[in-house]
């Protein structure tokens, strides 16, 4: 099957999860009717008799921005871990070994345990300090990575990030038992969840994402060029150190933007890269995209499941992603010895 076609099969499955999505939940609404509904908002056309009055509502005020919001955090961690691989030439390296997660999540948790509010800022302080905290914690690996290895190598940065990560995971574990009031919120916030996600959100992540992926795509060639190493990059003419710094900043700013947000959400990030690449080969014109189409269908129906399995509970969505991650890691994992 060539190339467009299969993108095409993924646009079309990543349509369909949005309409299923949107559909399913305490109250079915039909998929012929979501489209219906998508249709005349969207054109501005009068809505049907036939369609129920409270459909419309339920599916602008509520589900339509949760879906978005799921389909954009899949779309912007897959997108992520896609790059992080091949920056470092690790197929088990992700965006969250650089300590993006816990920095995110150290934020968020100083937030509630010191109660902070803001009238300027409202429902954004939490994403904005999580996101301050992320970026300053990569800026903090590679910084103390350069220190340590003039030539920033990919395995110094990879375990600078690892240490720096349990080191903030820990103040964030002892955040929580030092605070019982707000140790349940902390802990739900690390594990992720798209519940009560509003249009505001969706207006500041979706921009965002465009952008990443845009600026990814243009630095597609020299992507594909690293993968073959880093002598073989620097002989092509590409400084390694220069593209490690701007790679790994966009990554940051785009894993930081998402989980800011929705919390802390694993194994998506290491998932997406795998699948896509073995159907759509190694150019990063091609991988980055379709990546970002199946992470967001992948989140799409994770999050369906979380908030269906269990009804009216609700599963962490990290939950979900781990039990579908934790199994497919391994299976990389020894996949790549068995290679060796």
């Amino acid at each position: 099957m060539k190339t467009a076609a299969k993108m095409s099969v993924l646009a079309a499955a990543a349509l369909g999860a949005l309409i299923l999505g949107i559909g399913v939940g305490s109250v079915f609404i039909p998929p012929a009717d979501v489209s219906t509904i998508l249709i005349c908002k969207l054109f501005g056309l009068a809505m049907p008799e036939a369609i129920d009055p409270v459909y419309p509502a339920l599916v602008f005020n509520m589900r339509l921005p949760r879906v978005l919001m799921a389909f954009l955090t899949g779309a912007g961690l897959s997108v992520s871990g896609t790059v992080m691989q091949s920056v470092l030439r690790n197929p088990l390296a992700s965006p969250f070994g650089l300590g993006i997660s816990a920095g995110a999540g150290l934020g968020a948790a100083l937030v509630i345990v010191a109660g902070i509010s803001s009238g300027l800022l409202g429902a954004f302080l939490m994403p904005t300090v999580s996101l301050c905290f992320g970026l300053a914690t990569v800026i903090l690996v590679v910084g103390f990575a350069t220190r340590l290895d003039k030539n920033l190598s990919n395995t110094t940065i990879v375990l600078t990030g690892m240490v720096v990560s349990l080191f903030l995971n820990a103040i964030m574990s002892m955040l929580a038992t030092l605070s019982p009031v707000n140790a349940q919120r902390i802990n739900l916030w690390t594990l992720g969840s798209f519940a009560m996600k509003e249009w505001d959100q969706v207006a500041v992540l979706a921009p965002v994402t465009l952008i990443c992926v845009l600026f990814f795509l243009r630095y597609a060639r020299e992507m594909d060029v690293m993968t073959f190493g880093e002598e073989q990059a620097q002989a092509m003419g590409v400084s390694m150190k220069r593209m490690k710094w701007l790679l790994i900043s966009a990554v940051a700013v785009l894993t930081g933007a998402a989980t800011s947000f929705v919390g802390i959400i694993g194994f998506v990030d290491l998932i997406a890269p795998h699948v896509v690449r073995r159907f759509f080969g190694a150019s990063h014109r091609r991988v980055i995209p379709a990546a970002a189409l199946f992470g967001g269908t992948f989140m799409v129906l994770c999050d369906l499941a979380a908030r269906t399995l269990t009804a009216p509970r609700e599963i962490p969505i990290g939950s979900i992603t781990a039990l579908i991650g934790a199994p497919f890691f391994i299976y990389i994992y020894f996949s790549g010895r068995r290679r060796r």
